[in-house]
């Protein structure tokens, strides 16, 4: 179903990059990264195909690839290091509490670098972790750094697989989902063991009833 779902914008992908070549793909990831629902997967492994037949470097793919994943993070990354005023006090409908602000800001102080390297190498994950790190106001030498160095394993991957597969690399792209599938599902079983364990803390801290 997710994959069917994303089909039309792999089909776009794939167009865009047969027209432009690696300015197609620099662009393409520029928008993964920036939020947009572009799977990376698609791009990179229909890239390396590229690769394959002659109409790119493997070094050309992966450096338009890479930059394009900096670009479309430092832009993920603003809209969030800009927007932290408008969700503490003017949004309505996606007002943010002060505390939980306070939380991610420690969070992103104490392992910022370990969590937007290593989620740069996740699927769906990837794709929202600059939104945050902005928001908890991540110094950006710190962010650019990581996040390049999170993005090359990634991208190098994808590139090097979708070059020896060639015209299968369509079907790498199918298989790939079920690696998107398992992830959600874990963030879904974290998270739900979080909010559980916070249900709990706050019932144990609850005041007795006067007696």
């Amino acid at each position: 179903m997710f994959g069917d779902i994303l089909d039309p914008l792999v089909r776009a992908a794939t167009d865009v990059i047969d027209a432009t070549g690696l300015v197609g793909v620099f662009g393409l990831m520029t928008l993964e990264s920036a939020c947009v629902p572009v799977p990376s997967e698609a791009i990179m492994l229909f890239a390396g195909f590229n690769v394959s037949e002659g109409n790119m470097t493997l070094f050309g793919a992966v450096a338009a690839g890479v930059l394009g994943n900096l670009a479309g993070s430092l832009l993920a990354y603003a809209a969030g290091y800009y927007g932290r005023v408008e969700l503490l006090d003017h949004n309505r409908l996606f007002r943010v509490n002060r505390r939980h602000l306070d939380w991610a800001d420690r969070w992103f102080q104490r392992h910022g670098a370990a969590t937007v390297f290593f989620t740069r190498m996740l699927p769906v994950i990837r794709t929202f972790i600059s939104l945050p790190a902005g928001v908890a106001r991540m110094p950006l030498g710190r962010f650019v750094v990581f996040t390049l160095a999170g993005s090359i394993p990634w991208v190098l991957m994808l590139t090097v697989v979708g070059r020896e597969v060639g015209d299968r690399w369509d079907q790498w792209k199918d298989n790939l989902h079920y690696l998107d599938y398992a992830v959600v599902a874990v963030v879904l079983i974290v998270a739900g063991y979080l909010l559980i364990r916070r249900r709990r803390g706050s019932a144990q801290w609850e005041p007795s009833p006067p007696t």
